[in-house]
């Protein structure tokens, strides 16, 4: 074969995507069958190649093994936090006083959070539809390794305390954590019992709606936020639709390239910019950190799809086998356009309530 022509077809099997090249277009098209690439992936703002998470980008900028011009540009104009290139260094400097938040400028509120109980739950539909939730854990148990939820702190999506209250767990504390938590026995003593908190969280998340009713994000229900939100509700013997949970531990973009969780505790000095759980632990400061991942992830400019998920009805035979032969003859632009995401990108969430605004 000509050594023209080859090149020609290795480039025309090359993924438009992520920039994978495959010996033959039957291999391309499987790739792009299972990939799930998107206009919500992570890409780079120089060579606009998609990687999967935000972990992966910044290895294709400034990791080990980095792009070079990739990292030139980047090292020159580039945010470490959001991974945006600007146009000057002047724009980055710029940027960078928006983009880097600062854990003091809630002091007050921290300082508040920990008088006692703060109360603001109302079912009300004109108040917020996104709310932030963290629990702080004590030990039960012979061991004192059973996580028992003993302190929690909802926030709403101006990072204003709605809830705070001590909790009383229904088995006995054996381990108080006081290193990381702050907790002593007489918190405890005359705290909310774990039935109410969890009734009055339920309701005010629910807003009215019954639970098994809330199917979509269009309703009166609430956005709720958090980190390791599973385990948290868990501890609260609470269930919630998993359609209205955002979990910074479970988001995709946000996940190591090995796809295992990162800790809140990198996530926020990663991508916020300053240091979280240094010492005794703030339900109000993870609650603070897990909003403002959400809303940065929410904010994201992508281009509308009119049917964004792999799993619309609509887009379920865009990659079907019996499409294959079309599908060869397709270049890989026209490839990536079909292709939809496998998970939820929190961009729609901006969309859906500028709809319902």
């Amino acid at each position: 074969m000509d050594s023209r022509h080859e090149s020609s077809e290795t480039l025309r099997n090359k993924c438009a995507a992520c920039y994978r090249q495959f010996n033959k277009m039957e291999h391309l098209v499987e790739h792009m069958r299972t990939s799930y690439h998107s206009v919500h992936e992570p890409m780079c703002g120089i060579c606009r190649k998609h990687c999967r998470s935000f972990e992966s980008l910044r290895e294709h900028l400034i990791g080990p093994l980095p792009k070079a011009e990739c990292e030139r540009i980047f090292k020159d104009r580039g945010c470490d936090l959001c991974l945006t290139v600007l146009s000057s260094r002047s724009a980055l400097w710029n940027h960078r006083e928006a983009c880097q938040f600062s854990r003091s400028n809630n002091g007050v509120l921290c300082r508040l959070a920990n008088l006692g109980i703060q109360d603001e739950l109302r079912l009300d539909n004109s108040r917020a539809k996104v709310v932030a939730l963290a629990c702080k854990m004590v030990g039960g148990g012979s061991d004192g390794s059973l996580d028992l939820c003993a302190r929690i702190c909802l926030i709403d999506e101006h990072e204003r305390i709605i809830f705070h209250a001590y909790v009383k767990p229904q088995l006995p504390v054996t381990n108080y954590r006081y290193e990381t938590t702050g907790l002593r026995p007489e918190f405890l003593r005359e705290a909310m019992p774990l039935k109410q908190v969890q009734r009055r969280i339920q309701d005010y998340l629910c807003n009215g709606e019954p639970i098994w009713h809330i199917r979509s994000r269009g309703g009166r229900a609430r956005v709720l936020v958090g980190h390791g939100l599973d385990h948290d509700l868990k501890c609260l013997e609470m269930e919630y639709p998993p359609i209205m949970i955002r979990d910074t531990a479970k988001y995709p973009p946000l996940m190591k390239t090995s796809k295992l969780s990162n800790s809140l505790k990198y996530l926020t000095k990663a991508y916020l910019g300053y240091d979280i759980q240094t010492g005794q632990q703030d339900p109000y400061e993870d609650c603070v950190a897990t909003l403002r991942l959400y809303m940065r992830m929410r904010s994201q400019n992508h281009d509308t799809e009119d049917c964004p998920l792999a799993t619309d009805p609509q887009n379920r035979n865009n990659f079907a086998s019996w499409r294959q032969n079309e599908l060869e003859r397709m270049t890989p632009e026209k490839l990536l356009e079909i292709s939809r995401s496998d998970y939820y990108c929190w961009c729609l969430d901006s969309r859906t309530s500028h709809t319902n605004s």
